[in-house]
């Protein structure tokens, strides 16, 4: 470290070393300010729109407790274009596929569900999502499509849907009358856990045919 023998020199030293490095302490400090801005900004407008957002969901929960068909899929629709990717617009296309469900148009219902499997980024909707694509592939005699879903599923990332994966198999098995598989996938489903509260009988019901054919 230089030391300096009179205050004059430690002035003439300072000044110095701003001459050669006060630009660049001048730049990163706008630069810092700039980024704070910006991020600052940016967090007030996601916050902003998300209120917007909720503020058009919450008049889509009141369509449809109205039953007011056009209401719903206007705020649907609204949700599904402007903000697309967040968890009101998968929400959005989970209404739109089950009011398509209702009207018995199943090509539509899979369309939608699958884009919400496609544009979310949240992994429990998509799980909901791809859950409800496979009861409609179910519904709709697409046994193997329904499949080929839950095998492309990331074994590492299924966050609690095991069970009811497992349970959707068998319910796929069992319209294939692949009886063993449906109940090994109906075990399965059991011993995950989270599925639904038909799956026991789902399985004594498969027990029961065993022993009649048996008889």
């Amino acid at each position: 470290m230089e030391i300096y023998e009179t205050e004059e020199e430690q002035v003439a030293a300072i000044k110095d070393w701003w001459k050669i490095n006060g630009t660049s302490i001048i730049s990163g400090i706008v630069a810092a300010i700039v980024i704070v801005g910006g991020w600052n900004f940016w967090q007030n407008y996601q916050q902003d729109k998300m209120l917007q957002a909720s503020t058009v969901y919450e008049q889509l929960l009141k369509a449809n407790k109205e039953q007011a068909v056009e209401s719903v899929d206007k705020s649907a629709e609204q949700l599904k274009v402007n903000y697309a990717g967040t968890a009101y617009g998968a929400y959005a296309l989970l209404f739109q596929a089950k009011a398509k469900v209702e009207a018995n148009d199943l090509a539509a219902a899979s369309a939608l569900l699958q884009q919400a499997i496609d544009t979310s980024s949240d992994d429990e909707l998509k799980h909901v999502a791809r859950g409800r694509l496979v009861r409609v592939l179910l519904a709709d005699g697409q046994y193997e499509q329904g499949l080929q879903i839950i095998a492309n599923v990331d074994q590492a990332n299924l966050g609690g849907f095991e069970g009811i994966y497992e349970e959707l198999k068998g319910d796929l098995y069992v319209a294939m009358s692949r009886i063993g598989e449906a109940r090994t996938a109906y075990q399965a489903a059991l011993t995950a856990g989270k599925s639904s509260p038909l799956l026991q009988f789902k399985l004594d019901d498969l027990t029961a045919a065993d022993d009649s054919n048996k008889g």
